[in-house]
């Protein structure tokens, strides 16, 4: 039953006064509703809704475990899968230093039990040259078939990671709006498209997510009631996060001025003795993270001196031509005092900051919007978001602007929501500002779980009576999640109603947003029940050849012909435009949302090339009288 009008409003002062004192609390209590008989449901911390959540966890799991099994390795799944052996054979690093080895040796170690084929002849001791792709190649064409179920394996692997990151959307969304805040969180993340679909992966980006959301909570805990050991654990879990990828190297300056944030307001009624208690424990945080980063490398290279490192980008190795045309690295701390300095971090953690920021350097070419231009855009991202993100989950946001500005009561202390918004506003900043390539919508997905927490709020509306705005916040929900389960379990290629839906996402954006060559099984499959689709030309979007799948093709042919034909979407836009005339067809079939599959007669071939200007093709019998006349027949 409701509330009456008195209880409501006592409820309303209560929650007042939590959220006002809750700056100096270690927790925001729940807070129990009682009904006109006096019973006390406990609707935000009951057992119900932990229920469901676990039961969405489930669900998200058997999701991720069915997606992997159904899909082919990704572009940089299959450099990914072998380096990650090798960490487990050698104990070396520098395959794919550009990302840190925590995330592929999790997603290696079943792999490795199972005792694959490997091949590392196309192994080079230069990390700068990125030999990785060229040895994954490799281990697919050596296991041939049986690489798919390889990568299945380390794709299960790493399913955990997603779990975590859906465990810490419901603990820390309960813990500042209620167990109810919780549910929806856990339910923005479970059904998310982009969470689903790179958490069926052994890409870092979810480990990472999912890291750094943990690392983040914890150090929420400690500012909240500081201690040696809640300082020991956010610094552990800041090393594992740091070791998932290089994003994360945001918090070590970032933590301490949060930390300054936090005390500010209390500076007066802190002493000297407590100041220097926490800052020591924040030292330790520090440290902790910085040790398991070197922990986590065998400590391969920690303390190597800067000025004995060749690096390649013009961030630290400086420019020179005649050295940058050659491939040779050179150092531009070399011969100063700054190169006698012992770098604290592992080799090939640093060498990885500066093959990446090489990469960065080229100012690669980029795709938006039709558009194909060597630099890329500022707003890239928040497009891409506005594309790619459901819409439901996009009136979520600004409902939750709208009461966190409007409505009291429904935000925590703006110290708590700092520690939210911070890395997220962070994360976003540093991301938009390289804009020497924008390829991926997945670079800026560590600032998800943070948005779905600090959105979760919208859930109290209930209970302040405002049931209009609470049924718009159920019908949200409602959209995002059947907008998403409407594309799965081709979660990659995902693009909301206002983006047109996946088969339109490619006049939108390309590369992983699109097309990743996650679909080739797909084709194999549509293949097999429609043998008459043969011969068959295919442009597959993939570093490995798709006859490993058991598909015989031949490449198809640069301007219209008949046949059967089969292009990935990313081949199609491609920036040669070598095959953008089968945008002028009707595709026949899909495999999933990235590969389109075309039956071009002879009327429609003739009809395109007419179009663009090319000479008609002649029909099966003029063909054969003009060989005959040829012959002299």
């Amino acid at each position: 039953m409701g509330l009456s009008p008195s209880e409501s409003g006592k409820l309303f002062l209560y929650e007042f006064q939590v959220v006002a004192s809750s700056s100096n609390q270690p927790e925001v209590p729940h807070r129990r509703r009682r009904d006109n008989a006096g019973s006390v449901p406990c609707v935000r911390s009951s057992r119900l809704l932990r229920s469901v959540a676990v039961a969405l966890m489930m669900v998200h799991a058997s999701m991720l475990a069915w997606g992997a099994f159904r899909h082919s390795p990704t572009w940089d799944e299959v450099a990914f899968l072998p380096a990650g052996i090798s960490h487990w054979q050698f104990a070396r690093f520098d395959l794919y230093c550009v990302n840190p080895p925590l995330v592929r040796s999790i997603a290696a170690l079943p792999v490795v039990l199972a005792a694959p084929e490997t091949d590392w002849s196309n192994f080079t001791a230069a990390p700068q040259s990125r030999p990785e792709f060229r040895i994954g190649d490799r281990f697919m064409e050596v296991n041939g078939e049986r690489s798919f179920r390889l990568f299945t394996l380390a794709r299960w692997a790493c399913i955990p990671f997603s779990l975590l990151g859906a465990y810490l959307c419901f603990r820390w969304a309960g813990e500042l709006y209620g167990d109810l805040a919780g549910v929806l969180a856990v339910t923005l993340w479970c059904f998310s498209p982009n969470v689903i679909a790179h958490g069926q992966l052994i890409t870092p980006d979810v480990g990472a997510t999912a890291l750094g959301i943990a690392a983040a909570y914890l150090f929420w805990k400690w500012l909240k009631r500081p201690s040696w050991s809640s300082a020991l654990a956010a610094g552990f879990v800041l090393g594992l996060a740091e070791l998932a990828k290089m994003i994360w190297v945001v918090l070590f300056p970032l933590w301490p001025l949060l930390w300054l944030v936090w005390r500010w307001p209390l500076r007066r009624d802190l002493s000297r003795r407590v100041w220097f208690r926490e800052g020591r424990q924040l030292g330790l945080i520090l440290l902790i993270g910085l040790y398991v980063i070197n922990l986590g490398y065998g400590f391969e290279g920690t303390f190597q001196k800067l000025g004995d490192y060749r690096f390649v980008s013009h961030a630290l190795g400086g420019y020179e031509p005649s050295i940058e045309q050659s491939g040779m690295g050179r150092n531009r701390f070399y011969g100063s005092w700054l190169g006698e300095i012992p770098v604290p971090l592992p080799k090939y953690y640093l060498i990885g900051i500066d093959v990446q920021k090489r990469d960065f350097d080229r100012k690669l070419w980029s795709y938006l919007r039709g558009e194909w231009r060597q630099v890329g855009w500022w707003y890239y991202y928040l497009y891409a978001m506005a594309v790619k993100v459901p819409l439901g989950t996009g009136i979520l946001v600004v409902l939750a602007l709208f009461v966190g500005l409007f409505r009291r009561g429904y935000a925590a202390s703006w110290r708590d929501e700092l520690m939210l918004l911070a890395p997220l506003v962070v994360v976003l900043t540093l991301v938009s500002s390289q804009t020497a390539f924008n390829h991926h919508l997945r670079y800026v997905l560590p600032i998800f779980p943070f948005a779905f927490i600090w959105m979760s709020k919208v859930a109290r509306m209930s209970e302040f009576g405002h049931r209009k705005l609470a049924a718009v916040v159920v019908a949200a929900m409602a959209w995002s999640i059947s907008s998403s389960l409407c594309v799965y379990p081709h979660s990659l290629s995902y693009f909301n109603e206002l983006a047109g839906g996946p088969g339109n996402g490619h006049s939108h954006l390309a590369n992983s947003n699109t097309d990743w060559s996650q679909d080739l099984l797909y084709l194999k499959r549509w293949l097999d029940k429609h043998p008459q689709a043969q011969p068959l030309h295919l442009a597959f979007n993939g570093g490995y050849d798709a006859g490993i799948a058991g598909i015989e093709y031949a490449p198809p042919p640069t301007e219209p012909k008949p046949g059967w034909h089969a292009l990935s979407v990313n081949k199609i836009r491609s920036r040669t435009r070598r095959y953008e005339y089968f945008l002028r067809f009707e595709p026949v079939a899909m495999a999933g949302y990235s590969i389109y599959i075309y039956h071009v007669t002879l009327d429609e071939a003739n009809r395109v090339r007419r179009e663009l200007g090319l000479p008609p093709l002649p029909n099966d019998r003029k063909r054969l009288k003009l060989q005959r006349n040829e012959r002299g027949e």
